[in-house]
């Protein structure tokens, strides 16, 4: 029986297709003669726009074979990454290490633990490449499990490349400019080359 268009059949059919909203107050107070409009990314099932890229890189290795049913996951990170793969694990079976600087905070740890993430802390004192360093030792001592790498992951800008400037383009038909927060440079990289092209 097919679904309304409402329906999802699980989480991840929520992600992207996120809404546009014109920030009117904004230019005005900035005294900007334009119009601003934000993504609401916030409104993916992991509250932000790394759940695409989550999806993607799992969906990309799952293809290539670098991800066997029932395998396991691990990534360093301190982030939305890690929430955004612990609910892409948790909902296509996988499990998830995640290894992160030990000052990450409760409630980001009870977050990532309530998705079955596993997390191995590594001393603050290290920062992110001890962390970095600890999901590599881990990778070597279990040569079957997959590290996404969202930093040099292709399917990191590819996915804004198909979604999320396709969705722009279509929204406001007309895009002068482009603003997004660099992380990874996944999401200004894709958007960037399509809105380029």
């Amino acid at each position: 029986m097919p679904l309304a268009s409402q329906v999802a059949r699980t989480p991840l059919d929520l992600i992207g297709s996120t809404p546009v909203v014109r920030l009117s107050r904004m230019p005005q107070l900035e005294g900007v003669g334009a119009e601003v409009w934000a993504k609401l990314e916030n409104l993916n099932p992991g509250g932000s726009v790394k759940d695409r890229i989550c999806r993607a890189m799992v969906e990309a290795a799952e293809r290539e074979g670098a991800l066997q049913p029932g395998g396991t996951i691990i990534e360093p990170t301190s982030g939305n990454t890690g929430i955004g793969l612990a609910l892409v694990a948790a909902v296509k079976g996988y499990r998830l290490v995640l290894t992160m600087p030990d000052t990450m905070s409760e409630e980001r740890r009870s977050l990532l633990q309530a998705y079955g993430a596993r997390l191995v802390l590594s001393p603050d004192t290290k920062g992110m490449h001890g962390a970095i360093r600890r999901a590599e030792e881990l990778l070597v001592e279990n040569p079957d499990w997959y590290m996404p790498q969202q930093f040099t992951n292709p399917a990191n800008p590819e996915i804004h490349r198909q979604t999320t400037a396709r969705e722009l383009i279509a929204q406001l038909l007309q895009i002068d400019a482009f603003v997004a927060g660099v992380g990874t440079g996944g999401t200004i990289t894709g958007v960037g080359s399509v809105l380029r092209a």
